[in-house]
């Protein structure tokens, strides 16, 4: 479950940035997470919440928006959303895709106190 390891990384996302202008905690957390970059949400949000206790991050509200991938279609020479590395292309049912996009996991925003 890598999932715990990236709220591991969530939380020094958040370190880091009070420790360039403080803050005494984080009141709403926002992240995207793109179809393709492997990470199990609910997973994630379950390591969040456990790892919240006695962080900035305790008592932070945390959304997690889900993006779909993009893909090159080599069969039809289109850009395409997909929400799995399996997918075929949604115009002409082709193979091989290309990832493009939605394998990022990121920290969008935060508001803080």
């Amino acid at each position: 479950m890598h999932e715990i390891s990236l709220a591991g990384g969530i939380l020094q996302v958040v370190e880091q940035a009070c420790a360039r202008d403080p803050f005494e905690r984080v009141t709403h957390l926002r992240l995207q997470a793109g179809a393709l970059a492997g990470v199990e949400l609910s997973a994630l949000r379950f390591a969040l919440d456990s790892l919240a206790p006695g962080t900035l991050l305790e008592g932070a509200q945390i959304d997690i928006d889900e993006l779909a991938g993009r893909a090159w279609c080599m069969h039809c020479s289109t850009s395409v959303p997909i929400f799995s590395r399996l997918d075929l292309c949604p115009l002409c049912e082709g193979a091989p895709l290309q990832p493009t996009g939605g394998t990022d996991l990121k920290v969008v925003d935060m508001r803080v106190v």
